[in-house]
This record gives C-alpha cells, sequence and structure tokens, in this order.
C-alpha cells in the first residue's frame, strides 16, 4: 500500500501548463525557480512517501479516540505531525516575516496533493490551520497575528474552523453561538459547534479555534455573524501557554471513512475549562463581518479540499495498477497467449485504468493552473492583470473543489472494481479510498452549493465575462491542435471544440434565464459545474497534449511525453465526449424537474 508521488507528471504541468517561469518573475515568488521547485517536490515527496504514507491505512484501522474529553490520535500521526510542522512544510506558502518560506501557491498545489495522497485523514490537520492562517492574514489584528501565526506555521499550534451547529448546517444566518462582550475587551463565548475537523487532539500544543458567534444585539442573519479566536489555551503575554479555555470535547463522529482524523462535537461556555462562565474569545476584525472573514478560510479549504480529491484518486489508482500488474487471471482475448496474464492486458481493464489516469491528471492541471492564477492576482505588478487573474481563479475554485472531488469518488469506485471481489474486502485497501473520498463532495460545500456559486456568483453575476474569456483561450487551443499533423491533436481539436461551444451555450442559458426562470437554472446546476469541470480539464489535457508532441518534435524520446499524448486523447474520446449530452440535460431537462409535485416523492 506504499504510495510514489507522481514529481514527474507535476513538475510536467507546472512547467508547461501553469507557467512557473512566468509566476517565478512575479515579485514575492522570485525563489520559486525550476531548480528549487523540483526540489523541494522532490524531498515532499520522500517525507509523504516514507513517513505519512505507512499511517494511511492502519490509522483507518485504529482511528482517534475520545474518553473524557481528551482525544488521542492513531499511533504515529503525533510524531509525523512534528516532523511535517519542523521540516516546514505547514508554512510552505505563508509570509517569511511570520516563519514560512513565501512560496506561490502553485508550488504548494503539488505538495498539497501528496500530502493528501499519502494520508487524506493526517492532511486535514495542516488544510485547517492554513485556512485559520489565511484568515488571520487577512482580518487579523497585528497582536493576533504575531500570536497565533508563527505557532501554527512552525506546528507547534494548528487551527480549527467552527461555523456548523446541530440547527445551522450550509445555512449559516441559523447561527446561535453567543459572543458578550466583557469590559477588558474580550468576549464569553457559549454554545455547541459540531463536524469541527481537528477540533481536539493530541498533536499540538494548543489549538486556535477560529468561531463564528453572534453579539447580544447583532443583526439576524449573516450580517450578524462576528468571528473570534478563542484558543484552546490562553496565551500570556510573553507567549507562554496559560489556562485551559472554557472549550471541551463532548464527542467525536463515527464515520464513514477518514476514520483517523478526529471530527468532535466542542461545547463552548459548560464551566468546564479554568477561566469559567465562558470562553474567552477574541474578536477578529470588525462585528458583524465574520462571514466575509471566514469566506477566506472557506475558499482556501474549498481549494485544498479540491486539491485533497486529486491526491486520493491519484492513490487509488496507483493502488489498481499495482493490483492489476500482479492478478493473473484468463487468457488474452485476442489469442495472443495460451495461458493466463496479469488483468491489465485485458482492454476493459486497461480501460479502466486509463479513465483514472486520465482524470487525475486533468484535474491535477486544472488545480495548478487556477493556483498560478492565484499567485497572478495577488502579485502582478499590473491592477488589471491582478483583477483579470482573480477573476479566472475565483471561477475555478468551485470547479476545482466541485469536479475534482466528484471525479475523486468515480476513481476510487472505478478502482475497488479493477480489484474485482478482492476490492470490497477491506484488507485490500482499495475500498478505503472509496470511503475516504465521500466526505470530499461534502465538507466545505457541497457539489450544489459549489454549482450554485457557479451560477449566480461566478457566471450570471458578470454576464458570463469569464466563461467567454476562458472560451476563447479555448478556441486558440483548439486553432494549435488544428494546425498538428497528428490525427491524435486533430480528434483532441474536435471533442475540445464542442465541449467549449456547449459550455458557451449553458452560460448563455444561465444568464438569460436566472431571472425569469431560477428553478430551472438550478435544476442543472450540478450539471453545469461538471460540464465546466470536464472542459476546462480537458483544455489542460489538450494542452498538455501540444507541449509533448513539441518534445517530441524536439528530438525528446521519453516515453512520458508519448504516454501524455495518449492519456490526452482517452480523455477527449471519453469525457470531453459527455459534454454537449450534459449541454442538452441542462438546456432541456429540467420540465421534469420542476414539474414534479413535491407530495409526490
Amino acid at each position: 500500500m506504499s504510495y510514489n508521488a507522481p514529481v514527474k507528471d507535476m513538475m510536467f504541468v507546472l512547467k508547461e501548463l501553469a507557467g512557473l517561469e512566468a509566476v517565478s518573475k512575479l515579485p514575492n515568488c522570485e525563489d520559486a525557480t525550476e531548480e528549487t521547485v523540483e526540489a523541494v517536490l522532490t524531498e515532499n515527496a520522500k517525507f509523504t512517501s516514507e513517513v505519512v504514507a505507512p499511517l494511511n491505512w492502519s490509522g483507518d484501522v485504529e482511528a482517534a479516540t475520545w474518553k473524557d474529553g481528551v482525544v488521542t490520535t492513531a499511533s504515529g500521526f503525533k510524531a509525523a505531525f512534528k516532523a511535517f510542522g519542523e521540516q516546514g512544510w505547514q508554512g510552505l506558502q505563508h509570509p517569511t516575516e511570520f516563519g514560512g518560506q513565501g512560496l506561490p501557491k502553485l508550488v504548494a498545489t503539488p505538495c498539497m496533493e501528496m500530502v493528501n495522497g499519502s494520508n487524506l485523514s493526517f492532511a486535514l490537520c495542516p488544510l485547517l490551520t492554513d485556512g485559520a492562517i489565511e484568515a488571520l492574514l487577512v482580518a487579523g489584528s497585528q497582536e493576533q497575528q504575531e500570536t497565533y501565526i508563527p505557532k501554527m506555521i512552525s506546528g507547534e499550534w494548528t487551527g480549527t474552523m467552527n461555523l456548523t451547529e446541530p440547527q445551522a448546517g450550509s445555512d449559516l444566518s441559523l447561527v446561535r453561538t453567543k459572543a458578550v462582550p466583557q469590559n477588558d475587551g474580550t468576549y464569553r463565548i457559549s454554545g455547541q459547534k459540531i463536524y469541527i475537523t481537528y477540533g481536539e487532539h493530541d498533536m499540538a500544543e494548543n489549538i486556535v479555534h477560529l468561531v463564528l458567534a453572534r453579539t447580544p444585539d447583532a443583526p439576524e442573519g449573516v450580517k450578524g455573524i462576528s468571528l473570534f479566536v478563542v484558543p484552546k489555551f490562553l496565551v500570556n503575554e510573553d507567549g507562554s501557554l496559560g489556562k485551559r479555555n472554557d472549550v471541551y470535547c463532548a464527542s467525536i463522529e463515527h464515520k464513514l471513512g477518514i476514520k483517523a482524523s478526529p471530527t468532535a462535537v466542542l461545547l463552548y461556555g459548560d464551566n468546564k475549562g479554568e477561566v469559567g462562565q465562558g470562553a474567552i474569545g477574541y474578536l477578529v476584525g470588525e462585528e458583524n463581518k465574520g462571514l466575509q472573514y471566514m469566506f477566506v478560510m472557506m475558499n482556501a479549504a474549498r481549494f485544498q479540499v479540491g486539491v485533497q480529491g486529486i491526491g486520493v484518486a491519484e492513490r487509488a489508482y496507483q493502488h489498481a495498477v499495482r493490483y492489476a500488474n500482479d492478478r493473473v487471471q484468463s487468457r488474452p482475448v485476442d489469442g495472443s497467449a495460451n495461458e493466463a496474464v496479469a488483468i491489465i492486458h485485458h482492454p476493459d481493464v486497461k480501460r479502466m485504468l486509463m479513465s483514472m489516469r486520465s482524470q487525475v491528471e486533468a484535474a491535477r492541471a486544472m488545480a495548478c493552473v487556477a493556483g498560478a492564477a492565484y499567485d497572478a492576482a495577488h502579485n502582478h505588478p499590473d491592477e488589471a492583470t491582478r483583477k483579470q487573474n482573480q477573476a479566472v481563479y475565483e471561477f475555478l475554485v468551485p470547479l476545482v473543489k466541485g469536479w475534482s472531488t466528484e471525479m475523486s469518488i468515480e476513481v476510487a469506485s472505478t478502482g475497488v472494481q479493477v480489484h474485482g471481489g478482492m476490492g470490497f474486502i477491506e484488507e485490500t485497501g482499495a475500498a478505503q479510498y472509496y470511503r475516504d473520498a465521500k466526505i470530499l463532495t461534502i465538507y466545505e460545500g457541497t457539489t450544489a452549493i459549489q454549482a450554485n456559486d457557479l451560477v449566480g456568483r461566478k457566471t450570471a453575476r458578470d454576464g458570463g465575462a469569464v466563461v467567454k474569456a476562458l472560451a476563447a483561450e479555448m478556441a486558440r487551443t483548439v486553432a494549435q491542435l488544428n494546425e498538428s499533423s497528428s490525427t491524435h491533436a486533430k480528434a483532441v481539436a474536435t471533442r475540445l471544440d464542442a465541449a467549449r461551444t456547449s459550455l458557451l451555450e449553458v452560460a448563455e442559458f444561465v444568464c438569460n434565464n436566472l431571472k425569469s426562470n431560477p428553478n430551472a437554472v438550478f435544476a442543472g446546476s450540478v450539471p453545469y459545474l461538471k460540464l465546466a469541470g470536464v472542459t476546462v480539464a480537458g483544455w489542460q489535457m489538450a494542452r498538455a497534449l501540444l507541449a509533448a508532441e513539441g518534445k517530441l518534435n524536439a528530438g525528446e524520446t521519453d516515453s512520458f511525453y508519448k504516454d501524455k499524448i495518449l492519456t490526452a486523447r482517452f480523455f477527449a474520446d471519453h469525457s470531453l465526449s459527455t459534454v454537449p449530452g450534459l449541454r442538452d440535460s441542462i438546456l432541456s431537462g429540467y420540465d421534469a424537474v420542476t414539474e414534479m409535485a413535491v407530495a409526490n416523492f
């Protein structure tokens, strides 16, 4: 059950598709030279394969445990997390002034994939910590930043995101946790939060909870939500840890997957801490702007969850390839041998493996291109270029999160299928990826929530401007493909052009009908997200084909490039080919949904 990080493909994507060279020329990104990045990825691959990956299976079996408010993580997790922090992986993309390495998001993205591919349960702790750091960088006071961020970057402390309550899941307007102001400028926090990932654990000295709550005079709805820092242990003026705050873990959930990641129920103000009378919290930014600040953390987390999907799908693919090479069964259908062969020789098994591989590589390319857009949006010297890249990044986030996570379930399921009956047996390990992947389409906003965001904020709000701009870029790629003498390039051009046209037609439908017939539009919102995800990811695979052809034409003999061309062709024929059908289901498939009476279900 080993994991080998696909560093070669990652470097290809960074250099040929995401524009690593251009990113390294941006202000604040100068350290991201090709040599440095390859060294970083190689070291991360070594760490994740040797230290983190071996804990994946054992963590699933042992799981995190709770007793009397204390959570104990699975064997090896604490030591691995200590090493993770000491080696600087938590601070990879965070500012050097707080102890981070200050590398671009583009470089952090494949490293995120590696830690998630090696161990999804383990990776959730640094994922939430990254989000907490991002939120404090945007909205925290200088004192809060100096108090909490360096400790989180070092791995000595971790961070959480406290949104959900029993009555308030995706609808945060229903949040009821209270925050009562005190004379000393602090707040007393009381209430209950559920589904808090790594809300309690033994891997760090302190846990920095970022909590949504309401002050007594706050307006109803989302406009009355504020954000607070509520540390597990209060921090003394000299930076040492003080009294235990009044936040207590009542239980952890028993889950389908990610069993080694403790998902906590947290009670605030239950008089179990040393401070009593409610947990002590510190306002982040201004009152009643908490949701605005938390969205910074949520968007960072959503992107990373999409990368989680890519990581677990890559792991499932590797697992399936190993099994297919080892499992001997049945003679070849072409009669080329008179005895049983490894099942990887059978056409349908090759088809399944190609499906897994092509989708993973397409999702990886899309995520890295999104990461590069983020870096340009934050560092490019030209304001117009920054705004353009910010719009592209924001459009891509629901695709990275929504499509990549749905893809991960499909890929993990196919991995089980490659194993046949053995895939249904836990001991082979294939089922764990399938179980783990399912949560990715749910937390940090379900696929439907990502799709609603894509429809409303990312498509209709600007009249489809970003979609049209991306489609224009796709058209240029189609032209380049048609200029090639390669039959593979011309075949991909046909598929991509059809998908591009379908994307434009659906975007126009969304813009023209959102106000007049919203139910019709939202009935097809998830298919639209899938259509957009497949199209943008397929575009990246088309660009990869062109890059690979360029390498071969320049004299490269590495089979990697030939394989990349075939993988791109497969994605075009088996994934891009589905886009016109998705278009039809969106444009004319809403009648049955809208007309079916609720009472008849």
